[in-house]
């Protein structure tokens, strides 16, 4: 196939507001349909039939299911955002809010596990021609974990400790959907990892160093004696 004759996927940021709507369709229907059924329940043509879009179409936005639950993902993650931002986490310290939005996110996808399946089942198969879409669900994990922090220029190594706790909240959310970690093992490893927030922040780092132990006064010593000198005997007390 030529170069010219390639379909090419209509780029999010350049759709009009009638593409947004059909992507929006599209969308919907790929989340309702996974809800029900997982991974495989999602099949195209069910997808393009109940978002009212021609099949050609549908594979115009979304070449295969993989990219398009994957653009689920994404998807969902965003509406998550948009209501973190409304009811924000509370903890006072960083790494406290970032554990508690993780774990609010997790109980969300928690009350549609066919539906969480299917989307992390996506990320798992997803190849290098799903590129752009995986790294718009990484782009939207590492927004919603610093907008958790409070930052907005993160240094490199807080950047590091994000992409590390990422890894960890997919990983968990992996372990749970197939039964080998229950939701206390979750929160234990989504609350260790946050830690990392604390020692790449070097005010947190400051706040919590132990103050320095002081170091104990030198003791006087002994001076020695002399060669050939004996020290005084003590004087001979008088019988009663």
């Amino acid at each position: 196939m030529s170069a010219e004759a390639t379909p090419q996927r209509p780029a999010h940021s350049a759709l009009t507001e009638r593409q947004e709507a059909r992507r929006r369709r599209i969308l919907h229907a790929s989340a309702q349909l996974a809800s029900r059924g997982g991974f495989d329940a999602v099949q195209m043509r069910e997808v393009a039939e109940s978002s009212q879009v021609a099949l050609g179409t549908l594979y115009r936005y979304f070449p295969s299911k993989v990219h398009l639950l994957v653009a689920t993902m994404q998807d969902q993650l965003e509406h998550m955002h948009g209501t973190l931002r409304k009811k924000p986490p509370t903890g006072e310290r960083a790494a406290e809010r970032v554990a508690e939005t993780l774990m609010r996110a997790f109980r969300a996808l928690q009350r549609e596990p066919h539906l969480a399946d299917a989307m992390v089942r996506a990320l798992t198969f997803a190849d290098r021609s799903v590129s752009p879409e995986v790294d718009q669900v990484s782009r939207q994990t590492t927004a919603i974990i610093l907008d958790s922090m409070g930052l907005t220029d993160p240094t490199p190594e807080q950047l590091s400790a994000v992409r590390v706790i990422e890894h960890t909240w997919h990983s968990a959310l992996i372990t749970w959907l197939s039964g080998r970690a229950s939701i206390a093992q979750v929160r234990i490893d989504i609350e260790t990892v946050c830690r990392l927030i604390d020692v790449t922040d070097p005010a947190a780092a400051a706040r919590t160093e132990p103050p320095p132990v002081p170091l104990p006064l030198p003791q006087p010593q002994p001076q020695p004696q002399p060669p050939g000198t004996t020290r005084p005997a003590p004087p001979l007390r008088s019988a009663p």
